[in-house]
């Protein structure tokens, strides 16, 4: 059976959905820890805003590397915080943080959209061409949102058919015997299956599929 091909509007989506979960998050709340991770609120979303940043870069010179990322600087703001070239700026608060995430969204999305299907690029988890980079940004949106949003009792339900394709996408060998949203989660360390524990460790194969 042929796989449905993730794409830039599914990417856009993601990203819309994130952005009207996140507008409910109390103002109080963005510098408490997000769900399991060590980072804060504020921080996981900078974090996201990254990943969408990162991945629109390494789409974008004339012969993209295949051994490195683009050699930005990435930095913490503080000791255990994330390394990242994008940082929004505190004095803009929780408005200006997710500007930065509507911003860096849209880029990704442009480079999905106006990038050759026979561009490759580098990720640490295998050279991937747009589609790819369009799934790893829907995975790492969803997730974050849920570790930002989840014990706030903010809703928060991506679509199955959405779920579905970043799964065929980059975790083929996940069960599909399951919601694929909360395979998604299973998949990324953050819930768990009948009969099959939380995974300690994870990643998505990212490599280019037919």
């Amino acid at each position: 059976m042929s796989r449905s091909v993730v794409t830039a509007d599914d990417l856009a989506l993601a990203v819309r959905q994130a952005v009207t979960a996140l507008r409910e998050v109390p103002e109080q709340a963005w510098r408490a820890p997000a769900g399991t991770l060590e980072w804060d609120r504020w921080e996981t979303v900078e974090h996201l805003s990254d990943d969408l940043f990162s991945y629109a870069a390494q789409l974008g010179p004339a012969a993209p590397a295949l051994d490195g990322l683009v050699p930005f600087v990435w930095q913490p703001r503080r000791e255990g915080g994330p390394w990242n070239a994008v940082h929004a700026d505190p004095e803009a608060g929780p408005t200006g943080l997710l500007q930065t995430l509507e911003a860096t969204g849209a880029l990704l999305v442009a480079m999905v959209r106006t990038a050759s299907p026979q561009v490759r690029s580098y990720h640490v988890f295998g050279n991937s061409d747009p589609e790819g980079f369009a799934a790893m940004g829907i995975v790492e949106t969803l997730v974050h949102v849920h570790d930002v949003t989840d014990d706030l009792g903010v809703p928060f339900d991506p679509p199955a058919e959405l779920c579905a394709r970043v799964l065929d996408r980059l975790f083929p060998e996940t069960p599909r015997s399951t919601a694929p949203w909360t395979a998604l989660l299973f998949s990324t360390g953050r819930a768990e299956l009948p009969g099959r524990p939380r995974l300690t460790s994870w990643r998505w194969d990212g490599t280019v599929r037919g």
